[in-house]
């Protein structure tokens, strides 16, 4: 019989190398950064906006607030038991996009409105894909949105005014007055918050005060509220050419005194700026970790 001839596969001298673990967004690079820390500084960047909020629209923003976050986080147990999963609430996440939500209501949406925004946004808008990190969208705005499509009315510039109750809610947001009867808002009452609208756009020194210290403290790229406002400025600028040009001569001609005047008269790119939510969706939507993109040049 002939003798078999043993084979031994060869020993690689390679080390091996270590096992690469994929995980969905957010992908989070520095050591000791975690999800629920990310989350946290969304929370305290907010504070400033969410006291503008309640001291311009009083008990409305906290009733906003408290259906919003309330449902957002019950939706959130709701939907984790319901795939047998493990309830997520303590990564803070499910706050957030409560929070993020109210603040782009009008503190006149009623109850109803928000809570089922509130449980569209938890279930169309993160765990339809799979929960955190598979969302496609923003979920705050994806809830949002499907209130907008659902309760037109109450959403929609007509929504945003009580006529019943006093302070800024009886009046019409800043865009509204100016697309109706062509009344320009202050741009000192724009940067203030001394105006109508969604809780959280208002008020832009907030929104200002809390993206900054999103990008100090790098829970948000810098590159994505930038290109945001630098786009905000150029359409600006297209669609207020002629009143650009005039406050350009102004400025060229030396009457320093008559540009405040020109800007209580007119619309500018300052407007486009102050006025809406440009700088809360610069800073709190467009800077979502998960739906926004991952290269630099991406987030321009």
């Amino acid at each position: 019989m002939e003798a078999t001839k043993e084979v031994t596969a060869p020993v690689s001298t390679t080390p091996s190398a270590p096992q690469l673990h994929v995980s969905p967004g957010p992908h989070l690079a520095a050591k000791g950064f975690s999800t629920r820390r990310m989350m946290l500084d969304v929370l305290v960047a907010l504070v400033p906006v969410l006291v503008a909020s309640i001291v311009i629209f009083k008990w409305m923003a906290v009733k906003q607030l408290a259906v919003s976050v309330l449902g957002c986080m019950a939706a959130e147990f709701i939907f984790t038991a319901a795939r047998r999963r493990k309830p997520t609430l303590n990564d803070l996440s499910a706050v957030v996009t409560g929070v993020l939500l109210a603040m782009s209501l009008p503190g006149t949406s009623p109850w109803f409105v928000t809570l089922i925004a509130a449980f569209a946004a938890m279930g169309l808008g993160k765990f339809i894909f799979g929960g955190l990190g598979h969302n496609i969208f923003n979920p705050a705005m994806v809830g949002r949105a499907f209130a907008m499509m659902a309760f037109t009315g109450a959403l929609a510039a007509g929504g945003y005014v009580d006529a019943t109750s006093g302070g800024v809610v009886s009046q019409a947001t800043p865009m509204t007055a100016w697309q109706m009867n062509h009344h320009v808002t202050s741009p000192l009452a724009l940067l203030l918050g001394n105006t109508n609208g969604s809780l959280g756009e208002t008020s832009a020194i907030a929104c200002l005060i809390g993206g900054l210290y999103l990008l100090i403290r790098r829970t948000a790229a810098w590159q994505i509220p930038v290109g945001v406002i630098a786009a905000t400025i150029v359409f600006g600028l297209m669609d207020t050419s002629r009143e650009t040009l005039a406050a350009g001569s102004i400025l060229v001609s030396g009457q320093w005194s008559h540009l405040w005047s020109f800007m209580l008269e007119e619309w500018t790119v300052a407007h486009h700026l102050l006025g809406g939510a440009v700088l809360f969706g610069a800073f709190f939507i467009a800077t979502d970790p998960v739906s926004s993109p991952l290269t630099p040049k991406g987030r321009f």
